[in-house]
Order: structure tokens, then C-alpha cells, then sequence
């Protein structure tokens, strides 16, 4: 069934055939669902309600998919006044494009070294935000007013299609970095000449994971892009809470686990952990050297709860020192320490070929 353009804009979906109200009715309950259980996956998960992830993944459900449901549930399916619906919707509009967008930016840092990159992704969303959001609500507001005139129809026609397309575009660029970051990672890890610079199955099915949901992510938003332009509105409107849930869920499944992954990822048996460790850019806390490109995780970061790992080695230079001695493996600079918990594991390995040493005092 071909809709009308100003249907979903100034009018209703009473009129309309059973099947179309169902199927809204339909995507409307499961945006709710899926919402109110990452709510409570969420508050049950963290371990410190704190942190740019856990409040845009908390917020884009609780105040973004379930308003804006709810408030084109009210338009579609009530009599309220339209202001009320269209408050409540808009609300929930830009908690839910924008929070679903600090999300992903949220953990980007794990996969990508890059400061400026980082900073420019954030003025990205934020001047978006601006200049997508707030011309897109003047134009919602004064097309549901009563008696609106046509050319405020015809106005949001038009921006909504720029709107979409702008926020696409920056969900696009966000999920290719990670594409393009996490699969850089695998190919070097790949490459890496020592086995233990290599992350364990576990670990590249985590990398797979985040490259598909990424891949699903883009997906989704060229189809709801695709509705938008076919003029399909209330589907699309209503399709995209539902959408936008299952995002959430996708990303809270695997991008929590992408911590656990630059923490722990294939660490070497002789490792010691720290209570905190300050960033330094060429430090190895994940086990992976720095041969798999795997930036640091910061204890500072406000996403990062947990001990650091880095790793002690014991060394040989090319002059002969004393086989008591050791060396952490660390850059001289940047670092602080404090030790909260201390525990070494030693693991037993064979000497070098020029070592002449006794083995057995190796540590």
C-alpha cells in the first residue's frame, strides 16, 4: 500500500488498512521490549553506573527508543493533542539518533590510536546534532500544527530526507572504522611473527562479531533510509525505533566484550596486574606488544573498570647481564604505578641460544 506523503506527518494511521496498523503496532511493542531489557541488562551489568557508555546506552533506551515509540504510538493510534505527542516523539528522536551515535563513539578509542580522528568524530556528531536536529523539529512542530500550512509539509518533506541522510552518513563513517580498524587488527595480529602476539580463537570471533554487527548496523540504516525515500513513512517511522533497539542490543552484546578483548586478548602467562596504570601511547597492557595494533586501554578512562595488565619480561641486552637480572618492559616515561594488588605469574622458558647462564636462576 502506497501511503500519502503528508500521512505520517500531519495525519493518522487509523484510516488505514488492519495489516498496516498491526505491523506498526507490531514494531512499536518490540522497540519496547528490546529497550526495557537492555535497561535491565544494563543497571545488572555495570558494575559503576558512570562513564560516556553506560549513560548513552542507558539514556538512548530509557529516554530515546521508548518516548519516541511511545509518542508515535499517541500520534497513530489517539486523539491527544498533537503537541503532546509530537514533544514526546522529538524528545525521543534526539536521544536515540544522537545517543545511539555516542554509543559506537564511546568505545572507538579501543581500536583507534588516533586523537585527531577521535576529536573530529566527536564534532562530527555534535554539529550534526545541530544542524540536523533543531531545523528537523521546527519543521515537526509547525507541520502538526492545527491548520498547517502546506508549505511547512512540503519543507519537512524535504529536510527529513537530509536529516536521514546526514545521520546515515555518520553512522556509516563510525561503523566503517571499526570495520576498517578491527579488521587492520586481525591482519596484523595475522602477520605477527611470535605466537603469542596472536589472539586466540575466542578472541577473533569477538573481531568477526564486531565487523558483522557493524556491517548488520550500515544495513539497517540504508533500509530505513530506503523506506524514507520511497515515502513510506509510518513504516519507516515506526520500523526505526524498532531498529534502532535492536542496535542497542547488538552493540551493548559485542562492544562490551571489546574491552574484555584489548585487556586480556592472548596475554602472556607471565604477566603482573596493576591497580592503575597511566596511558602512555607505545604501552603494552593488552599482551599483544603493539604487534597487533591494539591500542591501550586506560585505567583512567571513565569506560574502563578492572586491573591493567602489562607485561615483565626478563631481558637480555646485547652485553651479558647477570641472570637475576630483569627489566620491565615498559617505556621510561609516562607511567605511574600504584599497586593495589600485586601477583606475578613466572612461566619456565627455555634460555636463548647465546645464553649461558643457569636456567634454573632465570626468573
Amino acid at each position: 500500500m502506497v501511503f500519502e506523503e503528508n500521512v505520517g506527518i500531519s495525519g493518522s494511521i487509523k484510516d488505514q488498512s488492519h495489516d498496516i496498523q498491526a505491523l506498526a503496532f507490531l514494531f512499536f511493542c518490540l522497540s519496547w521490549y528490546n529497550s526495557l531489557e537492555l535497561v535491565v541488562l544494563s543497571l545488572l551489568s555495570f558494575r559503576r553506573w558512570r562513564g560516556l557508555y553506560f549513560w548513552s546506552l542507558f539514556l538512548s533506551a530509557v529516554l530515546g527508543v521508548i518516548p519516541y515509540s511511545l509518542g508515535f504510538f499517541l500520534k497513530f493510534f489517539s486523539n491527544v493533542t498533537p503537541y503532546v505527542s509530537v514533544a514526546i516523539l522529538t524528545v525521543g528522536w534526539w536521544v536515540m539518533v544522537t545517543g545511539q551515535s555516542l554509543v559506537l563513539f564511546s568505545r572507538l578509542h579501543l581500536v583507534v590510536r588516533d586523537q585527531r580522528t577521535l576529536r573530529r568524530i566527536l564534532y562530527m556528531i555534535f554539529t550534526n546534532a545541530v544542524l540536523l536536529h533543531f531545523p528537523t523539529t521546527a519543521l515537526t512542530f509547525g507541520s502538526n500544527a492545527p491548520g498547517a500550512s502546506p508549505r511547512f509539509i512540503t519543507a519537512y518533506n524535504v529536510y527529513e530526507k537530509i536529516q536521514m541522510t546526514g545521520f546515515t552518513i555518520q553512522e556509516t563513517i563510525i561503523s566503517l572504522l571499526y570495520v576498517r580498524e578491527t579488521a587492520r587488527i586481525l591482519r596484523d595480529a595475522s602477520s605477527s611473527s611470535q605466537q603469542h602476539h596472536r589472539p586466540s580463537q575466542h578472541h577473533r570471533r569477538i573481531m568477526h562479531q564486531l565487523i558483522g554487527i557493524n556491517i548488520i548496523i550500515i544495513i539497517l540504516d540504508l533500509t530505513l533510509l530506503c523506506l524514507e525515500y520511497a515515502s513510506q513513512y509510518a513504516i519507516q517511522i515506526s520500523f526505526k525505533g524498532a531498529v534502532y533497539s535492536v542496535k542497542l542490543k547488538l552493540e551493548f552484546a559485542v562492544l562490551g566484550r571489546l574491552v574484555d578483548f584489548v585487556r586480556h586478548a592472548h596475554a602472556p602467562s607471565n604477566s603482573m596486574p596493576l591497580g592503575s596504570m597511566r596511558y602512555c601511547q607505545d604501552v603494552d597492557v593488552t599482551g599483544i606488544a603493539g604487534g597487533a595494533g591494539i591500542p591501550a586501554a586506560r585505567a583512567d578512562d571513565p569506560h574502563f573498570y578492572g586491573n591493567t595488565t602489562t607485561n615483565v619480561d626478563a631481558c637480555l641486552p646485547s652485553q651479558q647481564m647477570s641472570s637475576s637480572e630483569e627489566r620491565l618492559n615498559l617505556p621510561p616515561d609516562g607511567i605511574i604505578m600504584t599497586k593495589t594488588e600485586f601477583s606475578m605469574n613466572v612461566e619456565d622458558r627455555p634460555p636463548p641460544p647465546d645464553y649461558e647462564g643457569d636456567p634454573g636462576k632465570r626468573s
